[in-house]
């Protein structure tokens, strides 16, 4: 079921958006080659807390995690561990912050270092594509709209991406109605209206759009171990456009 948030609730997950971004703002200051993802994990979830939030992630269906730390070629849910970062590597951070039961969610690609051509091409094409699908996010649109806007975007630009995880609506749970993937035809699926609250998410990949899981039943990788990026943001529909609640 689709859920139509009042002034309220969205006040609410408008803070938590704020120390999302808050956290985002800070790992730009704060990566750099020689970190653990566990030791980034902490990082995170240091500034969730101290914001007053819980960790939106942290034990979500029995993930082990404060955040998603994805290196390279795996494209999402990475479980933060003992890896070190290396110069050239490319992560990805998905952070949850969870305020007075409401929450923000939003993902963003870094490059370690000193990234390759690759890499930076990869983090700015999928970024565009976001912003590409946050175009079509107005009432009266539908949720083909932003599919469509995203797919054609990565693609026209020579990436591709997974069918097997999508954006979704979010509220006082991370994960509600109506999902939406980052492929599809446009004029289909419900449509948007004012008071909705979307987490709108293209990943992108430099090969195939193949994914595998790994015994841990969380990482998920491209097949053929090409580069992955992910990018996030959680809005709000408004009378005639969005919000972005997840940004300082």
């Amino acid at each position: 079921m689709i859920t139509i948030k009042d002034s309220r609730e969205i006040e609410l997950m408008r803070h938590a958006g704020h120390v999302v971004g808050l956290v985002h703002k800070e790992l730009e200051k704060f990566l750099r080659p020689g970190l653990t993802t566990q030791e980034v994990a902490d990082f995170c979830e240091k500034i969730i807390r101290n914001e007053g939030c819980t960790p939106s992630f942290l034990h979500l269906y029995d993930f082990p995690g404060s955040v998603c730390t994805s290196v390279n070629d795996t494209v999402v849910h990475g479980i933060p561990s003992n890896y070190v970062l290396k110069d050239g590597d490319i992560l990805s951070v998905d952070v949850g912050a969870c305020w007075k039961g409401y929450h923000g969610d939003s993902a963003w690609t870094y490059a370690i270092g000193n990234p390759s051509d690759d890499v930076k091409r990869l983090m700015k094409v999928c970024e565009e594509a976001l912003y590409a699908g946050l175009a079509q996010v107005k009432p009266g649109n539908r949720v083909g709209d932003i599919s469509h806007a995203v797919q054609v975007y990565l693609e026209s630009h020579g990436c591709t991406t997974p069918r097997d995880y999508t954006g979704h609506g979010i509220g006082t749970e991370v994960h509600q109605d109506p999902s939406i993937p980052n492929w599809g035809a446009a004029h289909r699926g419900p449509r948007l209206k004012k008071g909705m609250c979307l987490a709108v998410e293209p990943m992108a990949h430099l090969g195939g759009e193949e994914v595998v899981v790994l015994r841990d039943g969380w990482t998920t990788k491209t097949k053929d171990h090409s580069l992955a990026a992910h990018y996030e943001h959680t809005v709000a529909i408004t009378d005639d456009g969005y919000e972005i609640m997840t940004k300082v």
